[in-house]
Order: C-alpha cells, then sequence, then structure tokens
C-alpha cells in the first residue's frame, strides 16, 4: 500500500528543496529505455531532479514497488465535454495526464473561446485540440453539404481553419465517413491542409473507408501529405468486417511505402475489437443528406424507403453477415430501455420480432428519432495487435469524458492506456513495458509537437503517472463500463496531484496546449 509522507510536525525538518518527492519508484523516462531506481523532485510544477538520496521535499510521496513514467498522453478523443466533466475522472484515474480533443472532423467551432472557457474553469488533464473539418464545413456552407463549396464558402473555410491555428489549435482533423466530411473532394481537404501546414500543424484523418477501400482511403492521405506539405496521422487504425480480416500487413505495408518517400505518416490505435459511433453510419448517407426533416420524408416514401432497406441489406450482406447482432445500443436519448442491448434484441423487445426487417426498422427509426450512439464489434485481435506492435502506433481511446453511470459506453473511455499496460504488456508480451510506455508519452509528445511534455527528465513539466506494473489493470467491460482502473496509485499534471491512493484529490491543475506556431 503507498504512503503519502507528510513532514513531521514534532521535530525541526530539514528545510525543503523541492514542493513534491516522488521516492523508491523505478523510472520509465518514457523515451523506451530501461527503468532504473530513482527519486524525482519536483519544484514550480516541473522536474527539477531525478536522482537517488534527493533532498526533502515539501510533500513526499512513497513508490516503492511502483514505475514512475511520465503522464499518458491521449492522442484521440472527443474530450469536447472538459468544459463540463472538468475533473475528467475517465482520464486521468487512468494516469492519462493530457487529452487531444477535436477529432474525426469535430470540434468546438471556436477554438480561442473552447480554450477560454477550460481556463477559466480549470480541468484534471491539461488539454489540446485539432480544429474539425466537419465543423469549418458546416459553419460555411450553411447546410447544404452534398456539392462543392463555392468560392467565397472555400475561403470561409480557410480563414476558420486559419483563426483555430492562430488560437493555438495542433492541426487539422477530418471525419470522412461522417456529413459532411463525407462530400468533401480531396482538393478541398488539400486546400486546408495547406494553411495547416504553414503553422508546422497536423492532419488527423478518421479515413473514408476502414475496410474494403482502405488503400484507396490511404491513398487519399498520402496524397493530402503530398500536396499539403503537411504531417499526417492515421486516426484509430483499424479493419472493420470479417471479410478484412488479416490485411493489416497490406496496410503497414502502404503506410511504409508512404514514409520511404518521405511523407509524415504515423498513426493511433485503442485496443478493443470493437468500435464506436453513431447507428446513422448503418444508414445510406445519402438517405442522410439534409438532416432529420428530409430523412423522415424520405422514411415515409414507399419507393425512398425501400432503396433505404435494400442497400442496408447488400452492405451488411458484403460484410458476411445476416443480421446486426454484431451491434450493440451504446445511448438512445430517444429510448434508453435500449441501451446496452444488441439490435435483434431491441427489436424483439420493441416489435416482438427480431428478424432483420424487424432490425432495419428499428434502426430507422431510432436515426429518424436523434442521435443514437452504437457499439460494432468487428476488429480482428490478430490485426490489432499488428497495428499495435508497429513502432510508429500511438495510443488514443476515441473517448469523450464520461459522466459516471451514464449510458453503457464503450469501456475504452476508461480503460484503453492501462489495458495496454495489462492486456499486451503483462498477460500477453506483445509489447515491453518500455516501448509500451513510449507510445504512450514520448511519442504522441513528439508527433503532436507538446513542448517540454511526454519524458522524465529535468526541466520538463511534472506530468507523471505512478502505477503497480503487477496490478495495474482495466476493470471496465462492455457490459459494465462505468468502471475505474486498478493499480494507478498517483497521478501528477504539471506537478500537482490530482490522484493520490487510487483517488481524485479535486485538483484542477490542467493547461491549455497551445501550439507553438500561432503566430
Amino acid at each position: 500500500m503507498f504512503a503519502v509522507i507528510l513532514p513531521l510536525c514534532c521535530a525541526a525538518p530539514a528545510p525543503a528543496s523541492y514542493d513534491l518527492v516522488i521516492r523508491g519508484g523505478r523510472v520509465l523516462d518514457g523515451a523506451g529505455n530501461p527503468s532504473f531506481r530513482a527519486d524525482v523532485g519536483i519544484r514550480r510544477g516541473r522536474i527539477a531532479a531525478i536522482g537517488a538520496g534527493l533532498p526533502p521535499g515539501r510533500l513526499e510521496l512513497d513508490a516503492s514497488g511502483c514505475m514512475v513514467a511520465p503522464g499518458f498522453i491521449d492522442v484521440h478523443t472527443h474530450g469536447e465535454g472538459i468544459t463540463k466533466l472538468p475533473d475528467a475522472h475517465n482520464f486521468i484515474r487512468q494516469g492519462v495526464t493530457t487529452i487531444i480533443a477535436g477529432n474525426c472532423g469535430s470540434s468546438e467551432s471556436d477554438i480561442g473561446r473552447f480554450f477560454g472557457a477550460i481556463e477559466r474553469r480549470g480541468a484534471g488533464p491539461n488539454v489540446a485540440s485539432l480544429v474539425g473539418h466537419g465543423t469549418v464545413r458546416e459553419k460555411a456552407m450553411g447546410g447544404s453539404f452534398n456539392r462543392p463549396p463555392s468560392a467565397d464558402e472555400s475561403l470561409r473555410m480557410a480563414q476558420l481553419v486559419d483563426r483555430a491555428m492562430r488560437s493555438g489549435a495542433l492541426g487539422l482533423s477530418t471525419g470522412l465517413i461522417y456529413q459532411p466530411g463525407s462530400f468533401a473532394t480531396t482538393d478541398e481537404i488539400i486546400e486546408l491542409a495547406r494553411v495547416v501546414s504553414r503553422y508546422g500543424g497536423i492532419y488527423t484523418s478518421h479515413m473514408r473507408s476502414e475496410g474494403d477501400a482502405i488503400l484507396d482511403a490511404l491513398n487519399e492521405v498520402f496524397r493530402v501529405a503530398a500536396e499539403s506539405g503537411v504531417r499526417c496521422e492515421v486516426s484509430h487504425i483499424k479493419l472493420s468486417g470479417n471479410n478484412n480480416w488479416g490485411r493489416s500487413g497490406e496496410v503497414l505495408a502502404a503506410i511504409a511505402g508512404a514514409r520511404a518517400r518521405g511523407l509524415d505518416i504515423t498513426q493511433d490505435q485503442y485496443v478493443y475489437t470493437a468500435s464506436s459511433t453513431g447507428i446513422a453510419q448503418l444508414v445510406p448517407a445519402w438517405a442522410r443528406e439534409g438532416g432529420p426533416e428530409a430523412f423522415r420524408r424520405r422514411c415515409d416514401e414507399p419507393a425512398e424507403r425501400s432503396r433505404m432497406e435494400s442497400e442496408m441489406r447488400r452492405s451488411l450482406a458484403k460484410r458476411g453477415k445476416d443480421t446486426y447482432d454484431w451491434v450493440t445500443i451504446a445511448s438512445c436519448p430517444s429510448d434508453p430501455e435500449l441501451n446496452g442491448k444488441s439490435l435483434p434484441e431491441a427489436a424483439r423487445l420493441r416489435t416482438g420480432s427480431g428478424d432483420l426487417g424487424a432490425q432495419i426498422g428499428l434502426l430507422l427509426r431510432l436515426h429518424a428519432a436523434g442521435p443514437t450512439g452504437g457499439i460494432f464489434h468487428g476488429i480482428s485481435e490478430q490485426d490489432l495487435q499488428a497495428f499495435l506492435k508497429h513502432p510508429n502506433t500511438m495510443l488514443g481511446s476515441d473517448s469523450g469524458v464520461r459522466e459516471f453511470g451514464k449510458d453503457v459506453p464503450h469501456p475504452r473511455g476508461y480503460g484503453n492506456h492501462v489495458r495496454v499496460l495489462a492486456r499486451y504488456v503483462r498477460e500477453l508480451g506483445v509489447l515491453t513495458l518500455e516501448d509500451a510506455v513510449r507510445k504512450m508519452t514520448s511519442l504522441p509528445a513528439s508527433v503532436f509537437r507538446l513542448r517540454d511534455r511526454g519524458l522524465l527528465r529535468e526541466g520538463m513539466w511534472a506530468d507523471i503517472a505512478v502505477f503497480d506494473p503487477e496490478r495495474v489493470a482495466d476493470a471496465a467491460t462492455f457490459g459494465d463500463p462505468h468502471r475505474y482502473p486498478v493499480g494507478v496509485r498517483h497521478v501528477l499534471v504539471n506537478g500537482r496531484p490530482v490522484v493520490l491512493e487510487g483517488e481524485p484529490t479535486g485538483a484542477r491543475p490542467g493547461k491549455v496546449l497551445r501550439s507553438g506556431r500561432t503566430r
């Protein structure tokens, strides 16, 4: 059991040399080097010394039997909810000290205002953000998306991206399976990526395909990189659908070929064999264009509805499935009783039948009623491990800030980073502990250019995770996702404890991490 050691008041203590000292742990510096036993002294939020027998601190933490590592950086989040849930317990209790929001083409529309709100209220972790292409496109084009932007609209989009970059955004993200991004041409993305490139930013992409057409989707990313000069990140790399399982070698070979041509391409990943997004993605894109009212009108037209149903059946058959038993409802505001149920179960509950026709009918009804989140089981463990072992793969949960107990979300929001340490390091030996920590610390800090983060070195900000390598584990499951991990003992953000003895302290020392080239 860890102890927080406070200076004794019954004897005159030696003058404190540090604000805080972590004693007796093994230091993992984040660069992939072997661990070593040392104390860590912190002063004014930064690491002041690493070594044996450091002088006392005003607060001391005993880390005996534990690893002392840089705080983990979650490179792919939907953390805009940090302004409403600033403590972000689902992140900090994993040892995550920095989150990057604004992924998959969706962000706050005014990055400067978003950052200002965080700074006024405070936050548990540090927060950085990308600017979302879909958000920018919607703001510039006024709700009509299935067309190219006009010259004035293109200029407005570029201005919005430029404003976000000047406000400190790290780069641009796209969600090219989502509206309105799905209607954008590659040329449109390249023009916006050129704006980002001028600031030294990064382009992250939820690509147009993570299944049958994944190589075409990758080629689009490579073209954006080549023609704009921007650095590129493939978001949550995966192969969806069992008809695509086993193609990880092709995907990694394509990325290696692009890097050999001089392109800066990296990737991030979550370590579960299920994804999560809106069930709208099961509905044909043409049927969703124009928004909810247009969709409901199409559903009322027998020919249009029949076309939707036929396309959904064909898409399912192409996947090698004859039912939606691989889809679970995660959050359904219009019918919360369905949360946690598979689509066949939900169809039986609402219609008395679980056949495919009833499932499709329920899908259309739920989408017409409003946004509904789902969990989609369809990723190969073998491919997951192949991507994870690649030296340029970082970790991103693809999660928002969770309200404890609400809905039945994907467990990755509570367990992604600790799951790497438990399952893929300790249990399966897919990664060494040193490399796993590197993928969550110095690698993302380097790729996303987060200054003075990601390493335990003198002068760096003291974002630190202290964990027991024999006990650390994710507790969240698909059936019971609202479970905090175990084995993460202490977490510091900018030198201040946000978790002590596995429990949040209530402190909000997180900083907004703006790009260093805001002009």
